[in-house]
């Protein structure tokens, strides 16, 4: 297997995001990743652009649709600043005019598609309170699998003011669906109660994504690390879950 460094070329500059309790759904505890499709469906409207989306088309391809799908891929790849809508028309076969009929701003547009990709994501994903460990190792692959994610929201909370970082509502009441699966674990005695479910998420998250939120580390591990392979460094984040949050036997 391959070594960090390739995945998450290409983001260097510092930062750190909570990605707001982002899991990957999984059947089994080793599942992998499950390449999920962005923008599939109609889309609703949008609370940044002030504009309804239009219908979508048999196959989901209309000109919103296009225009989302580009935008994101520039966000990823450019962050908020360094993005260009021109860019983006071009991408989405569309013209610069008609990015603006549906979005006001490039800010607005970014905000639709970082609140767009909350909603793809969360609607993937659920977490195992009794196998934590296991949790953590797919949120591990998830972000090696698809760094553009953890760069998308990432560029919005190195570039964004305060609350127009954060995740909508929608982002929120995900969160605080899994802060209550963890509290009636503790309940049922599959984790320690002595933990605030709160802490518990955000230590878990953060483990599992140390690698994505540091490339520099990467590269360090890649050179220096007696193993420098991704499953090392996998395998480094399950058994500090694993230590912390054993898993329900």
């Amino acid at each position: 297997m391959s070594s960090l460094p390739e995945y998450f070329a290409g983001f260097t500059r510092r930062g750190q995001t909570e990605l707001f309790g982002l899991t990957l759904r999984a059947d089994h505890p080793d599942a992998k990743p499950n390449g999920l499709a962005l923008y599939s469906g109609t889309m609703s409207q949008s609370r940044d652009s002030g504009e309804t989306a239009a219908p979508a088309a048999a196959g989901g391809d209309t000109t919103r649709e296009r225009i989302l799908t580009a935008a994101m891929e520039e966000f990823a790849r450019h962050g908020i600043a360094g993005a260009r809508v021109d860019r983006i028309a071009k991408l989405a076969k569309t013209s610069k005019e008609r990015v603006y009929a549906y979005f006001r701003s490039k800010d607005a547009l970014y905000a639709d598609v970082a609140a767009r990709e909350y909603v793809v994501i969360a609607e993937a994903t659920q977490i195992v309170p009794s196998d934590l460990p296991g949790y953590a190792g797919r949120l591990f692959d998830y972000f090696v699998a698809r760094p553009d994610h953890h760069r998308l929201i990432t560029w919005g909370r190195l570039e964004l003011p305060g609350a127009a970082a954060v995740a909508d509502d929608s982002a929120q009441a995900v969160i605080a669906r899994k802060i209550d699966q963890l509290r009636q674990a503790q309940q049922t005695g599959q984790l320690d109660p002595a933990w605030d479910p709160a802490d518990v998420l955000a230590l878990v998250n953060q483990i599992a994504m140390t690698w994505a939120s540091q490339p520099e580390l990467s590269e360090a591990a890649d050179a220096h690390a007696a193993d420098p392979t991704t499953a090392a460094r996998r395998a480094a984040v399950v058994t500090a879950v694993e230590r912390l949050f054993p898993r329900a036997r």
